[in-house]
């Protein structure tokens, strides 16, 4: 998988208006998320139209809160595998909020973000974590300052305002798939 200015070769492109220029250029961070609109509804275009600006808050009566938010991930990551890209890695999508990692706040500033179609009690799928292994392990080699090391879920940046990705999302078996890429690498 390779990237060209910050787009990821085989992800369908979506672009978004919700970005900006990062104040350093530093990618350090990959924050993992789910999402899902309406609330455990999956398929739908929902997802695509808010991180595009033009979702119709009649659609759903759990829509009205959304009305006039700006917000974008780098990446989506559907039930069935599919990889959609709304943002490019090198600008700062509207993912993470208000975040601390560290010491450091703003945490869009310096992160990658990654939404899972899903829910913190529904498991993810197969294809999910297929697809979620090759995206990192492709970031990884792009981006050399992000490392296994630094993948955190929304949870981990925004404690007392976020669950996601929830605990149905098997860490162990992620980063246990990571770092076996890690160590072909090496060797």
């Amino acid at each position: 998988m390779r990237f060209e200015l910050g787009w990821c070769e085989g992800a369908r492109r979506c672009e978004s208006p919700h970005f900006n220029q990062r104040p350093l250029g530093e990618v350090s961070l990959l924050v993992i998320h789910n999402i899902s609109l309406p609330a455990g509804c999956f398929g739908l275009p929902y997802i695509d139209q808010l991180f595009q600006g033009c979702l119709d808050t009649n659609a759903d009566a759990s829509f009205a809160q959304l009305q006039g938010l700006e917000v974008s991930a780098h990446f989506l990551i559907r039930r069935n595998g599919e990889r959609v890209q709304y943002v490019s890695c090198n600008d700062r999508a509207w993912h993470a909020g208000v975040s601390r990692y560290g010491e450091r706040e703003n945490c869009n500033d310096f992160s990658i973000g990654i939404e899972l179609e899903g829910t913190d009690t529904e498991p993810y799928t197969p294809d999910q974590y297929q697809s979620l292994t090759a995206l990192t392990q492709a970031l990884l080699a792009e981006y050399p300052s992000l490392s296994t090391e630094r993948i955190v879920g929304h949870c981990d940046i925004a404690p007392m305002r976020k669950t996601d990705p929830g605990q149905s999302f098997d860490w162990e078996r992620y980063l246990e798939k990571l770092k076996e890429y890690t160590q072909e690498l090496r060797s």
